[in-house]
């Protein structure tokens, strides 16, 4: 998703799901895939950080903030896991998932379904 002020951070995540759409298609008939997990918020020191400066900022608990953060974006108002990541990337190394190759798996909370 594209947002403002955060021009190089688009374009790099662009660029990544970009170059997945091409390792796959290079790598078709040779049973190695390539995907993209594209995490919505996920609850990080960087994330956190944002939580407690919008906190200080608005006079707020970082509670409200963090309810704040998630409505703006993340439908689901919860955050993704380290865990739900970890899953998502291990379903993909699968025999379940071994014709799934170029796409992009959302685990964001219905941020891009909006």
């Amino acid at each position: 998703m594209g947002s403002k002020e955060k021009a190089a951070y688009v374009a790099a995540k662009h660029g990544i799901l970009g170059l997945t759409k091409v390792v796959a298609l290079e790598n078709a008939e040779s049973n190695i895939t390539c995907n993209a997990i594209c995490p919505g918020w996920v609850l990080t020191p960087l994330v956190q950080k944002q939580i407690d400066d919008r906190a200080a900022k608005e006079g707020i608990s970082a509670a409200v903030a963090t309810h704040e953060l998630l409505d703006e974006k993340e439908p689901s108002h919860r955050f993704a896991t380290p865990e739900h990541i970890g899953e998502a990337a291990a379903f993909l190394c699968s025999d379940a998932a071994s014709n799934m190759t170029g796409i992009s798996l959302p685990i964001d909370g219905g941020w891009t379904a909006q």
